[in-house]
């Protein structure tokens, strides 16, 4: 595997993750990006001490804007100014949502783009949302037009940006989507979406929820089998199979987002580990072929 892919990942974590941001801070590397959730039990307080507290600790935070949990207007323009007011708000990524009703005016990700007041509290750089396996709550046609259009409006807005992927067990999905997303004139980055080490049975629930495949063939392929739920498995093979066929002039720019499940410093020491047997191996290879 070619080191370089790890080069620049990101890491997710909750409002609720500050302690063990701090635990596993002497294992993530200084700037790395770390987005903040946007999740239906966190206040605006907690998610803004969080944006603070991945400042304070050396990262970057990315706050989660989550368009259908917002109930006003007002609502974004108080989050937005608060992160402003503590120099967190360069950097946010803009989805739509898990509730099936907007709790307040925003539709989806476009509508809080259009609003022209991220880059008035000075948001530079917008993340969306990519989902190479499909959403269990929108419908198939409806993605590529939304996603085209999300990349349209960073553009206009002279934004940077990129593009974060679901997670999901399976490289040929993942690798398909994105030389479909550059055939559709989307050249932004995009992070591909891994899930961080976790026990099976919580990988599956979070497969389940979002809408990815785990058939027996692709639980074997990325290395855990469905009849046996009590152990553990991390993303080695899937990340082994990305890197053998990724290809710049057919995928573009690709990064990796770990989702960590609450786990930071497990996927943190696991991302070390990994890149480090990684970079050995490929130092071998050189010698032997020298």
């Amino acid at each position: 595997m070619d080191p370089a892919l790890l080069d620049d990942f990101s890491l997710e974590m909750t409002g609720k993750d500050v302690p063990g941001l701090e635990e596993a801070r002497d294992s993530i590397p200084p700037g790395t990006r770390i987005n903040i959730t946007f999740l239906a039990g966190e206040d605006t307080g907690t998610r803004l001490t969080a944006a603070r507290a991945v400042k304070r600790l050396g990262f970057v935070p990315v706050p989660h804007i989550s368009a259908r949990r917002l109930p006003s207007r007002t609502a974004l323009e108080e989050f937005l100014a608060g992160l402003a007011a503590d120099g967190t708000a360069g950097n946010v990524f803009v989805v739509g949502g898990d509730p099936a009703r907007p709790e307040g005016p925003y539709e989806d990700a476009l509508a809080v783009l259009r609003t022209g007041l991220l880059r008035r509290h000075g948001v530079r750089h917008v993340g969306i949302a990519g989902y190479p396996e499909g959403h269990p709550g929108i419908a198939d046609r409806l993605l590529w037009p939304a996603l085209t259009d999300k990349a349209a409006a960073i553009g206009a807005d002279r934004f940077t940006g990129d593009v974060i992927t679901q997670f999901g067990f399976d490289a040929d999905p993942v690798l398909a989507w994105l030389e479909a997303l550059r055939a559709r004139g989307v050249h932004l980055p995009v992070r591909v979406g891994v899930p961080g080490p976790a026990g099976v049975r919580r990988l599956l629930r979070y497969a389940g929820r979002f809408g990815v495949g785990t058939s027996a063939s692709v639980a074997r392929k990325y290395g855990f089998s469905l009849t046996n739920l009590m152990g553990t498995a991390g993303p080695d093979r899937f990340l082994h199979a990305l890197s053998d066929r990724y290809d710049p002039a057919r995928h573009g720019t690709v990064k990796v987002h770990f989702y960590t499940f609450g786990g930071l410093r497990t996927t943190a020491d696991w991302i070390a580990r990994f890149r480090h047997g990684s970079e050995r191996v490929s130092e071998e290879r050189q010698t032997t072929r020298s």
